[in-house]
């Protein structure tokens, strides 16, 4: 143990800070956000999360929401593994045939008023992947869609903006 504290504190920081134009827009928009979140939820927003068949290239940015970095639960985002204690589902990828029930299952399991936002180009339409034998398309193909966020993938701060839009709503 006390060999992996002297590695850490050899090592020190390996974060690159963001620029500041990004850190300021990141300000912004996260202000906006947990403005909104108050006003709509009166309390924070709860996220779950779904790949209904991805790359992940999608939740590699969601995860960075995150990290120190970004830390959105500054604003007041938390994300949870049970989607009956969600209020928002963020899916990404293409619905894959074998993604499709549990897609619906935790749709369904997700208590109303509930808001369904397709992530990356793969969520909104299907992407490269389109419809074929292993893939439905896209999220709103299976589920209601209230909100998409386009990208390939899409970066931390469309993440934001894009729930800001609809919770906005």
């Amino acid at each position: 143990m006390l060999r992996i504290l002297h590695q850490i504190f050899r090592t020190g920081i390996v974060t690159e800070p963001l620029p500041k134009e990004v850190e300021a827009e990141i300000g912004i928009v996260g202000a906006r956000l947990e403005e909104a979140i108050i006003k709509r939820f009166r309390r924070s927003l709860t996220i779950r999360m779904v790949d209904a068949g991805s790359c992940n290239g999608c939740e590699l940015e969601i995860h960075a929401l995150n990290n120190p970095i970004y830390n959105c639960e500054r604003f007041g985002i938390h994300f949870t593994a049970s989607p009956r204690f969600a209020d928002m589902l963020l899916v990404t990828g293409p619905v894959s045939r074998n993604m499709e029930i549990a897609l619906r299952r935790t749709y369904n399991a997700t208590p109303p008023p509930k808001l369904v936002v397709a992530v990356g180009d793969c969520g909104c339409n299907g992407g490269i992947f389109d419809e074929n034998y292993a893939s439905l398309g896209g999220i709103g193909k299976i589920i209601p869609v209230d909100a998409t966020i386009p990208g390939c993938p899409p970066k931390p701060v469309d993440l934001l903006k894009g729930i800001l839009r609809v919770i906005g709503r």
